[in-house]
């Protein structure tokens, strides 16, 4: 169904994911703040450039309160209904996460997660990630094409994530598939109900199971709480099961994927690498700044009336700050439409700004560094095996990823 927008605004393109940028810089060169009508039909306000989208993700004036912001986007989409709890298709136990908490509420909960997510845990785990980085491209040798979306970054964070939690390598798959079913553009709502009281089901079984035999991973310390007694309730531990495993694996699979096609389609920068691995850690700001996995940060609403420039957002609107857009902005980042793994972007903001900054940064790091380590040095001749024009992107306006990425891995054949 085509939303059309009211008089006065302007409907983005069905095709906006397929040529954001293009798009981005005709809005952030109009002005700093556009009301506007998204591809599959919330009307939002969109900001684009680096300042104020940086000064907005942690301005008190706006809020996350996923109660508010569901009753919001039907009102917005006109399926609001009087006295009724909007329908977002979710099990309620999935969305009671810190992505849909304000403060109070939100400090808590992130005191409680920090304890069990700390630098030092991910670090330990870095010969883990080597491990199961090593398995998947040993399954890529003898074979001419894989896709490196399905074969690497998509299973990749899904296999790490749940060896951190604890959850029986066995069981990886069944939430890769639930976590596919969950967040895929345009999935029958009927599939996204399903995943949704399967993950919630299974997360209520493995909490039980690790509280009666805890071991030596993160959901067992989640488990444990903090020295003043304070613990995560149970659907507090499911809707943080789902945050990582389901919803935060995907932003790590588009940043590694994405990362790999801004080397492919820059091989003097590739080589750069290649020739020196020590500057991938510094390089992934650059990558995720060129072309990062998230489209616009996860939405929220202003609570009161924020001017911006000449343009004042009412109480009561949703926001769409635009990462992509930020991170093109020239006043931020001079020459910003230019990929350069030896520049030092300050203040990437990638992984978000202020108290919702991403605590899975340390780890999503590490996995992309080590991923695309071992890609690049297992792989001297790696390159697309498809005219870059006929790559398709997810539909979704929130996130900016691929929906597949085929590669070829071996020299190219000698035509004489």
């Amino acid at each position: 169904m085509v939303v059309e927008a009211p008089p006065g605004l302007e409907r983005l393109p069905d095709d906006f994911m397929q040529r954001p940028y293009e798009i981005l810089e005709r809005f952030r060169n109009a002005g700093r703040v556009h009301h506007v009508i998204f591809p599959h039909g919330a009307d939002v306000w969109l900001v684009t450039g680096y300042d104020d989208v940086r000064q907005l993700l942690s301005d008190p004036r706006v809020s996350k309160d996923g109660e508010r912001m569901n009753e919001m986007f039907a009102r917005h989409t006109g399926t609001y209904v009087e006295d009724e709890k909007p329908d977002v298709g979710f099990d309620d136990e999935l969305s009671q996460h810190m992505l849909n908490t304000d403060p109070p509420r939100h400090t808590r909960l992130r005191g409680l997660v920090s304890k069990a997510f700390t630098l030092r845990r991910m670090e330990s785990f870095r010969p883990r990630i080597k491990q199961l980085v090593e398995e998947m491209l040993d399954s890529f040798e003898g074979r001419d094409q894989v896709d490196l979306v399905g074969d690497y970054s998509q299973p990749l964070p899904i296999a790490i994530i749940c060896d951190l939690l604890g959850i029986p390598f066995q069981d990886r798959e069944m939430f890769q598939r639930w976590a596919i079913e969950l967040v895929g553009a345009g999935q029958d709502p009927d599939v996204v109900e399903a995943a949704s009281k399967s993950v919630a089901e299974y997360s209520n079984r493995i909490i039980d199971a690790k509280r009666a035999n805890p071991e030596d991973d993160m959901l067992s310390a989640l488990l444990r709480g903090k020295d003043d007694g304070d613990v995560l309730t149970q659907p507090e531990l499911v809707a943080m099961i789902f945050l990582y495993t389901v919803a935060g694996h995907i932003t790590s699979q588009h940043t590694l994927s994405n990362g790999i096609l801004s080397l492919l389609t820059h091989p003097e920068e590739m080589d750069k690498l290649r020739a020196d691995p020590s500057l991938i850690p510094a390089a992934i700001d650059e990558l995720m700044r060129y072309d990062g996995g998230v489209g616009v940060a996860t939405f929220r609403f202003s609570t009161e009336e924020i001017p911006i420039g000449d343009v004042v957002i009412p109480p009561d609107q949703i926001l769409a700050l635009s990462i992509l857009s930020a991170h093109r902005d020239n006043g931020r980042f001079p020459d910003a439409d230019r990929l350069d793994v030896n520049r030092r972007p300050n203040g990437v903001l990638g992984f978000g700004h202020g108290h919702h900054f991403c605590i899975g940064q340390p780890l999503a790091k590490i996995q992309t560094e080590v991923a695309l380590n071992r890609l690049l040095t297992r792989f001297p001749h790696l390159r697309l095996a498809v005219d870059q024009s006929e790559l398709k992107w997810e539909s979704s306006t929130l996130l900016r990823g691929l929906i597949n990425l085929p590669v070829s891995v071996t020299a190219p054949r000698d035509l004489d």
